[in-house]
Parts: structure tokens; sequence; C-alpha cells
């Protein structure tokens, strides 16, 4: 395993360190981080169409990090993903976050979202990096409840939408040799195992749909995420570091009640400020042989960003499980002798 990673969406901004990649990257190389994972939409920090078209433009970022000792973890495509399947109940609140040329216009907003999607394939590859993360968009995710009883048909005619959109795109990301990870996350239409392995059916279980593990999301559902582990392990490619809580009152539980962040039962925390087991996790993830990076996601509702990321560092590399190239008992083996084995079953007497 890798790390310790940084995803650098939740810290961009305006002001300086935070506004251009050589600073929040010395910022974060400071605090001990060894990768940054990048957020492609955001243009003070990456020109994603640059990217997928100039290898020049990719050596200079890749060369500039590794001056100040880091690597490119992932390129990001997460706020371009959603719009490749938004329902319509959510078109005006995803209309603030792209070009006005395609507001108020969902075909055309789709469109760009899928050419964005595309360029991060390409990016990836001139990059040299073996997979990028995603969101898979969402046209169910308002039916989730199962009341008013659900039409018959209805989900799985939102599913076999959801994988005509996405084939074609896995399909550029295979020619491109990239895994694309979906992030498993509430108001996605992928969410859990169950919904991913209703898309995985609809895409013929394509190689190159994989999934980003991030626990935090998984406590707030109270699904097993160690287990989910031993169930997809061999579709993780990467890792978000991020912790939560859940505790449920007599007010509110895993819908917390239409509250704000900091009052709701399930709520995202700092490293180490949570519920989440994590000693287990590296554990699971090093037991089959994750070889990822792992990075931290911030989204705290009460410490503040600086405080999460300067933590968040020494706490990841403190977790990081060095793998054992030996057994511990390999000081009494006996050695490789096949026929003291048959002896031993009594099979040659």
């Amino acid at each position: 395993m890798k790390g310790p990673g940084i995803f650098l969406a939740q810290f961009a901004g305006d002001e300086a360190p935070f506004n251009t990649l050589p600073a929040i990257g010395r910022w974060v190389a400071d605090m001990g981080y060894k990768g940054v994972q990048i957020p492609t939409w955001d243009r003070r920090l990456f020109d994603l169409k640059l990217a997928a078209e100039s290898d020049a433009y990719c050596d200079e970022v890749k060369g500039m990090l590794a001056d100040l000792g880091l690597e490119v973890s992932e390129l990001s495509t997460h706020s371009q993903g959603q719009l490749v399947a938004v329902h319509p109940a959510y078109d005006e609140m995803f209309d603030g976050g792209v070009p006005s040329a395609v507001r108020g216009n969902p075909a055309a907003r789709q469109a760009w979202a899928v050419d964005q999607v595309l360029m991060g394939a390409k990016a990836s590859r001139r990059m040299g990096l073996p997979a990028s993360v995603t969101f898979s968009g969402s046209l169910a995710w308002p039916y989730f409840y199962p009341y008013p009883q659900r039409p018959a048909g209805l989900v799985e005619e939102a599913f076999d939408e959801l994988a005509r959109r996405w084939r074609p795109i896995l399909d550029a990301y295979e020619e491109a040799g990239v895994d694309l990870c979906y992030e498993v996350h509430p108001s996605e239409d992928l969410f859990d195992g169950a919904t991913v392995e209703m898309f995985w059916d609809r895409v013929d279980h394509h190689p190159r749909a994989c999934l980003l593990y991030d626990p935090s999301h998984f406590m707030l559902q109270q699904l097993d995420y160690l287990e989910y582990i031993d169930l997809y392990h061999e579709r993780i490619r990467m890792f978000h570091v991020k912790d939560a809580e859940f505790r449920p009152t007599g007010r509110q539980g895993v819908y917390s009640g239409y509250q704000p962040w900091k009052e709701r039962a399930g709520r995202f925390r700092s490293l180490g400020d949570g519920q989440v087991d994590f000693r287990a996790i590296f554990s699971k993830l090093a037991q089959y042989g994750y070889e990822g990076w792992a990075v931290l996601e911030w989204e705290c509702a009460l410490k503040a960003p600086e405080d999460g990321a300067r933590e968040g560092a020494p706490f990841i590399r403190d977790h990081i499980i060095n793998v054992t190239g030996k057994s511990f008992d390999d000081f009494v083996a006996t050695g490789v002798d096949a026929a003291a084995n048959r002896r031993m079953l009594g099979l040659d007497r």
C-alpha cells in the first residue's frame, strides 16, 4: 500500500496556498503527504483538456510534484461523472457547477459530462496512472425508499439506462488501459454492494468497472464495511481514508431528520475522531494484497480542514502495514520432501 495521499478537492480555494497546484502541493508535502488525488474540474489546480492532449503538460505536472516529493495518486472526475445521469429533480442544483453554455439543457450537460470523463481516461493514460475515480450519477435515487410502492420495472429501467450510458465510457477506459473506479456513495445509484452488483450485471462485469472504497459512507448506512472488503476486494483499486460516526437517538437515525451535518446522527469526522475501525480495514486490505494509495478525504462537521489535514498524514502512515514476506514460524520449517509427506500420511508403507 502507498501513502499517505490526500484528495485536494476539499482544500482548494481562491487564497494561497490553496489556489495553485505548486502551492498546495508544497503545503501537503510539508505535512508529510506523498501523493495527491487531483480534482480535474478545478482549473485552479489542473487543466483536464490540456492533460488529455499534451504529454508535455503531463510531464510538467509530474515533474513539478516530484520536485516536492509528491506523486499524482489518481485523477478524479467525481463532479463530472455524477452528471452522466441526473434525475430531473436535481437539474437546477447541478446546473450551478457546469459551464454556462450547457445550463438549463440537460442533454447538453450530459454530453459535456461524458466528454469530461472521457478526457479523464486520456489524461490518466498520459500521466501514467492505472486508475481514475468518478461518481456513477443517479436516475433512481429519488425512489430509494420503497414507499409509495414503486411500479414494476422502474428500478430495472433506471439501471438499464445507467449501463447504456456508462458502457461506452468503460470501453474507452479499456482502450486507454485505465480502471474506472466508482466511489460508492449515497445520492449516486451505486451506493452499496447490491446496487454495484446490479450495475455490473448490466455492463457484463466490465473489467474496468472497479471500486473506490470509502468506509465512512458505509458507517452512515450501517453496512458491514469489513465484509464489503471480503466480497469486493478484487475490484477495489482505490481507498479514501475518511472517518465517520453514527450515534442514533430517540429523534433520528440513519436518515437524520433533514438536519444539517453538525446535528445529524450520522456525520463525517476527521481521522481518529469517528468510529471507523481503521486498524481492521488496513489489515483486511493488507490481507488481500491491496497495492493502491491510501488517500485522506477530509469532510468533518467540526474540525478545521487545516487541522484535519495535518493530523491525517501521520494517522495514515502509522496504519499502513508493511506486509511481511515470511511466516512467523519459518524457524521451525521442515523443508520440502514429497516422499516424507507421503510417509507421514501413511501412503507409502
